[in-house]
């Protein structure tokens, strides 16, 4: 580009010369092309020192009218980074240098020429310069900005996705806990008990065995549902959560495997499904937990509450009777479960009790529905 803008300074100078007397000489044909070809040479250099190659230039270009697109091209750089101090001074190089061009090459008129017209068209020219330069450079950090938006908006987005994958698999992890410890500890338990209890029918014995394998088969079935959503389409509709009506079926699971499990239920109403099924899980942990840690001790559930106050949930037992191989434990049971109950807005407390037993409480906010507060206004 630079000398496509040359040529037709360079030519316009070389047709004027040839009206002189003497013609052109041999700087013009020579000396000319050679300084205009070293100014093209250190344009490489204009991104790294835009104001001094386009200063060097400049000054070249006043022995060279072949220059003069380099010298615009250098003009071009140094306003794309739109500083005025920079801008300015190589603008007044470059004016000061085509008054210097006009006495290498005097042609016929030039000297008659008037001063302001001399002064306004170089100036009128590298304005131009100038001012594509600024929109160049306008448009160079219009787009820089677009790509850091772009950029910071895709980091987001991958900030968004991780947390996403990261809740999800805290979420499964709870879920598996919740379906697998409680089957698997029952399973322990009656292991145990069939290890260590040497007084057993035939009959006793083949009730626990029967449970053992109904345990595991259970806890194969159960794993195999929470994989299945794990590898569904998003499409695909979850299984449904258990709640709270299915409480009575986990005490009578546990009474299958030989816990001894007394359950009062004075629960008014049916509460929402995430209140429900909070409490669901709450009693199997806490099953679980006793299950694992005080085999054959009595284990007493407790719960009330109704709408519009507190879902209130209470599991006691005692100290353990048998003594057998414990499970290994997680230590992430009653940690998951005091998320699931701060994040559901209620309050747990757990802890052990003087006579050598546990004790663990929870209390759930229970909203009031806008159908029970409608009859109740009526």
């Amino acid at each position: 580009m630079a000398v496509a803008v040359s040529l037709p300074f360079w030519l316009t100078t070389l047709a004027l010369m040839r009206k002189e007397p003497g013609g052109p000489g041999s700087w013009i044909l020579v000396g000319d092309p050679l300084v205009a070809l070293g100014c093209f040479t250190v344009l490489l250099w204009r991104r790294r020192w835009p104001l001094a190659v386009a200063l060097a230039v400049t000054m070249a270009s006043t022995a060279s009218a072949l220059a003069t697109g380099a010298a615009l091209m250098a003009l071009c750089s140094v306003g794309t980074r739109r500083r005025p101090v920079e801008i300015g001074a190589v603008v007044l190089a470059y004016v000061t240098a085509s008054q210097i061009a006009v006495k290498v090459y005097p042609v016929q008129g030039s000297a008659d020429a008037m001063v302001w017209v001399q002064v306004m068209v170089p100036a009128l020219t590298a304005g131009i310069a100038v001012a594509v330069g600024v929109a160049i450079g306008a448009r160079r950090v219009e787009m820089r900005s677009l790509r850091e938006r772009a950029e910071s908006a895709e980091r987001e987005q991958s900030a968004r996705a991780a947390q996403a994958r990261a809740l999800e698999r805290n979420r499964i992890a709870r879920e598996m806990h919740d379906v697998l410890a409680h089957r698997i500890s029952l399973v322990a338990m009656q292991a145990g008990a069939l290890d260590h209890r040497g007084d057993l029918s035939a009959d006793e014995n083949r009730v626990l065995v029967r449970g053992i394998a109904e345990g595991a088969h259970q806890a194969l079935e159960e794993l195999r549902e929470v994989l299945g959503v794990l590898r569904a389409d998003h499409g695909r509709p979850e299984p449904p959560q258990p709640s709270l009506d299915r409480i009575p079926d986990l005490v009578a699971d546990a009474r299958a495997s030989n816990l001894d499990v007394r359950l009062s239920d004075a629960v008014t109403g049916t509460p929402p499904d995430g209140v429900g099924r909070t409490c669901y899980r709450i009693v199997q942990e806490a099953l679980t937990n006793a299950a694992k840690h005080a085999p054959g001790a009595v284990v007493r559930i407790t719960l009330d509450g109704a709408a519009g106050g507190t879902l209130d949930i209470g599991v006691h037992n005692g100290p353990a009777l048998l003594r057998f191989a414990r499970p290994p434990a997680s230590g992430f049971g009653l940690l998951g479960l005091g998320e699931r109950i701060t994040l559901a807005g209620g309050e747990l407390d757990h802890r052990p009790t003087p006579a050598g037993g546990y004790v663990l409480t929870a209390r759930l906010p229970w909203p009031d529905s806008p159908a029970h507060s409608h009859e109740k206004s009526t």
